[in-house]
């Protein structure tokens, strides 16, 4: 048996409260965790209502939160969570890919979001890195996470720079990450005459002489973080 293997005296064991309201899913969800004794799964709950006494009774070192349950959204679960418990782990693991409940989650307080239908071991892998404090997404919503930052930067970058055209903002915070003409064609799929043209009408609207007083003009508005 896996009870010596799952008993909560052994500190390498993580204790997870599941919030799923789909029995067969939570079912399964308990199996592959518990598989290779390093979870175990010591509650479950399947309403937000539930989660505060769960949490309470059973002391999780990490929750596993659906967002779509039957008396609210997980988000608010979280959100009571983080004020409650404000260093209790939370991973999201839902159905939903939509962005707005991606950073209404993160706003909440959780640590990872991961999209149900992803393998066994990449939702361990998750649970363990965001118990140990780490901060985790499935492949499909970190390229959309990304995606958002990138675009937030734009827009700003727009709002800085309102000479600019958008194209002219990317370009911009391309130059302010140290990449040349040459990368920069290749990243956003142009000709290096082209990009040598963006350049040109930056360096006019900003009324800079150099790629250096470029980069720091960009960089002091926040630009060029990005790796």
């Amino acid at each position: 048996m896996n009870e010596d293997a799952a008993s909560p005296a052994d500190r390498s064991v993580l204790r997870a409260l599941v919030v799923e309201d789909h029995p067969l899913f939570r079912s399964g969800l308990r199996s592959a965790l518990e598989s290779l004794g390093e979870v175990e799964v010591v509650a479950e709950a399947e309403t937000v209502a539930q989660v505060p006494g769960a949490v309470s009774a059973h002391l999780p070192d990490v929750v596993i939160m659906d967002l779509g349950l039957p008396d609210g959204s997980g988000i608010s679960a979280i959100r009571t969570l983080a004020e409650e418990h404000p260093g209790l782990p939370v991973l999201t693991l839902t159905m939903s890919d939509d962005e707005g409940d991606l950073l209404a989650a993160l706003q909440a307080g959780a640590r990872g979001y991961i999209v149900k239908g992803a393998p066994a071991e990449e939702v361990l892998h998750a649970v363990r890195t965001v118990a140990a404090g780490g901060a985790v997404f499935g492949a499909g919503v970190a390229a959309r996470l990304n995606s958002l930052v990138a675009g937030g930067r734009r827009r700003d970058a727009e709002q800085l720079f309102p000479a600019l055209t958008t194209r002219e903002c990317e370009v911009l915070a391309l130059i302010a990450r140290g990449l040349d003409n040459r990368r920069i064609a290749r990243e956003l799929v142009l000709s290096e005459k082209t990009v040598r043209n963006h350049v040109t009408h930056i360096f006019e609207k900003l009324h800079v002489a150099t790629r250096a007083e470029a980069v720091a003009r960009a960089r002091d508005a926040g630009l060029g973080e990005e790796r």
